[in-house]
């Protein structure tokens, strides 16, 4: 899904055009609410979309913004659809460019009045500066999901299952082998990736395939792997969202994603007139309220004392900077 192939030619052409600037101009801003639009390729029921689709909601609701999106756009439609939004008065597009990331800034320098937060695996440039970026860097939460995991397994075999190895998806892979191996340093990992970042029936099957290999606790980067876990009657970690209410005999715990911090900042920077090129991945952090861990919910008393000591001094430990998360974002390895 990532695509990588940002020209040198790109980035000097945007930087030719945009010379000198550096804020998005006061005349972008219009009278509430703030036209926001949200461009997706996957369904908002998706995990990771399904973030950004809630927090852009909330806002609606208390009145900040008036919003709409589209999903299921094809990373080859991804530029028509940006141009259709901001043709349309749109002040702000929220959206993940991991597999249109020039074609995307490309829109942006053709329109420098509309303010653009994506998703992305670069970072922001000063000569587009109405292009800023964001990522999922809940690696705190995910290592203190590890803990448990490490906590829970009988046999000391995990499988992880994940949707495509890139840096959003393997640093949190590796902070929660961390966790786990904090707890227990022998355990052994199986990690796969499924090539997809909606493909359930694929995601399952895979998961299948490591409770046969030993694994007792299932790391569900994707959706299937919970239904895996729970036909096999093991147990499961969730990721970016909580679904113990939909598993709650097998999800233990889960690393969640608040994008809320992340858009209320842009909306805010638009709103005031200073939106510019930034990287907003900071705001996912949980010193910033970006990330935590699910309550423990059907699992309170069943995960052991020592875990959840260890988790509330880890947790305590990072908010108030003393324990920083390693951010890895090289493919992780089976062990």
């Amino acid at each position: 899904m990532t695509q990588r192939n940002l020209t040198r030619r790109f980035l000097l052409g945007t930087a030719a055009m945009l010379a000198g600037a550096s804020l998005l101009p006061q005349g972008a801003l219009a009278a509430e609410p703030l036209k926001v639009a949200g461009v997706y390729t996957v369904p908002v029921e998706q995990q990771w979309v399904s973030r950004i689709h809630k927090a852009a909601e909330a806002a609606q609701s208390r009145g900040d913004i008036e919003y709409t999106f589209t999903e299921n756009v094809s990373n080859t439609d991804y530029a028509r659809v940006l141009r259709e939004y901001a043709e349309a008065g749109n002040q702000l597009i929220v959206g993940e460019v991991f597999g249109a990331e020039a074609e995307a800034r490309e829109v942006a320098a053709d329109y420098p009045d509309v303010a653009f937060l994506m998703g992305s695996s670069f970072k922001q440039d000063d000569a587009l500066p109405n292009f800023a970026v964001f990522d999922n860097y809940i690696q705190d939460a995910a290592y203190l999901s590890g803990i448990i995991a490490g906590a829970m397994t009988e046999s000391g075999n995990i499988g992880m299952v994940g949707g495509f190895p890139i840096p959003e998806v393997n640093r949190l892979m590796h902070a929660f082998m961390a966790g786990a191996a904090e707890m227990n340093p022998d355990i052994k990992f199986q990690v796969s990736f499924i090539g997809s970042w909606f493909d359930p029936p694929k995601a399952k099957e895979t998961a299948f395939a490591m409770v046969e290999q030993g694994a007792d606790v299932l790391y569900a980067e994707r959706f299937g792997v919970s239904d895996a876990a729970q036909e096999k009657g093991i147990l499961a970690i969730g990721n970016v969202i909580d679904t113990q209410a939909e598993y709650p005999e097998t999800v233990v715990a889960s690393a969640l994603w608040h994008f809320e911090p992340t858009l209320d900042a842009a909306i805010a920077a638009v709103k005031a007139g200073e939106f510019m090129a930034d990287d907003y991945g900071r705001y996912s952090f949980m010193s910033e309220g970006g990330s935590s861990l699910a309550p423990l919910g059907t699992f309170e008393g069943k995960v052991p004392q020592e875990a959840l000591d260890l988790v509330k001094e880890r947790e305590q430990a990072i908010k108030d900077g003393s324990f920083t998360v390693d951010i890895n974002d090289e493919e992780p390895k089976s062990s």
